[in-house]
């Protein structure tokens, strides 16, 4: 896995010495008071319409599914956007001149193949043998993206295993890959480097709950 070429991208866009919070798609939120002042925020997916209706601003970095609807979210607003993708950067960097957005500086694209290496290497857990797909949601790895980067720490919110729906729509689609996701979970809560400020997710998987 070319690591290199992401932490040098992450390196320009300012984030990759500095703690993530990553803000999943899970109905509201906890966003404790002043976290960001000293974190970097990475939407997943089009969770940056919810941050854009907190009035939380540019997202340092968007981790974003190929599938995901950009209508959800047409005012889509970073600093950096990890399209996870099957195409390479440049025919991504032309698909991208169709979608709607407000803002985004700096694009990169990830493989999906890469996406569950990255997850497998970062938990030594066979995860396309677990559960029904055999992968996490995208905010996990994320989370596991920027722990096999490098980044000093990983702060987990809007991340949950038991509510259903998106804090973005309406649409209360049921929660899936719950059995991938707190088998990772609960493999990434032995390190000290993760935590999430959703005291439900910390009690079900171990992870350590955040404090400011």
């Amino acid at each position: 896995m070319k690591i290199d070429r992401y932490r040098g991208w992450l390196g320009e866009l300012g984030i990759l010495d500095r703690p993530w919070l990553i803000l999943g798609s899970a109905p509201s939120p906890t966003l404790p008071a002043g976290v960001l002042a000293d974190h970097a925020r990475v939407d997943i997916n089009n969770s940056g319409r919810t941050a854009e209706e907190m009035g939380l601003g540019r997202a340092d970095l968007t981790f974003r599914a190929k599938a995901k609807p950009w209508s959800e979210h047409p005012n889509l607003d970073t600093h950096g956007l990890l399209w996870i993708h099957t195409k390479p950067r440049w025919y991504a960097k032309l698909k991208l001149r169709y979608r709607p957005h407000r803002h985004i500086e700096s694009l990169e694209v990830l493989t999906p193949k890469v996406r569950e290496r990255i997850v497998m290497a970062e938990t030594a857990l066979p995860v396309s043998e677990i559960g029904d797909l055999g992968k996490v949601t995208n905010g996990i790895a994320a989370a596991c993206f920027g722990l096999a980067c490098g980044v000093p720490s990983i702060v987990l919110a809007g991340i949950s295993l038991t509510s259903g729906g998106h804090s973005y729509n309406q649409n209360n689609r049921a929660r899936m890959q719950i059995t991938e996701d707190r088998a990772v979970l609960k493999a990434l809560a032995k390190r000290n480097d993760i935590s999430t400020t959703e005291a439900e997710l910390a009690e079900e998987t171990g992870l350590t709950l955040f404090r400011c």
